[in-house]
């Protein structure tokens, strides 16, 4: 006999491939088998076979919705559908107002807020003792 888990997966595999669930809270309104609560539990939000089965219906859902607003005649729609397929300089062309904040293109360094605070009293110190 299988085990609870594995009956649930396969059960909530077939739910998933039958229906237009996106997230793994969303499978309770479709599965009944089970609760929410016994589902993560049992680590069943876990299993790669859930995810997987999850991220393919959201690609599905993207790419019908991309192909539906590139064919569309309404601009917002079309817009929105450039924003999502173009490349990064295309996508600051698309903005009005764009702000770099990333210091003109060069990468800001990770560094230790207690190690800039440092540096700010050194600074600070330094600054006040007229040196």
């Amino acid at each position: 006999m299988e085990d609870i888990n594995t009956e649930h997966e396969k059960a909530i595999l077939e739910t998933i491939a039958k229906n237009p669930i996106f997230k793994f809270k969303d499978i309770f309104v479709y599965y009944k088998g089970c609760s929410r609560a016994t589902a993560y539990n049992h680590n069943l939000d876990k299993l790669d076979s859930i995810k997987e089965a999850l991220y393919s219906n959201r690609r599905k859902g993207v790419s019908s919705l991309l192909a539906k607003w590139l064919a569309s005649d309404n601009a917002t729609l079309q817009l929105a559908a450039m924003r999502m397929i173009c490349d990064t300089e295309e996508h600051r062309s698309l903005n009005q107002n764009y702000s770099d904040i990333t210091s003109k293109g060069e990468k800001i360094e990770n560094k230790d807020p207690l190690e800039l605070l440092k540096e700010y009293v050194a600074i600070n110190k330094q600054a006040n003792s007229g040196s």
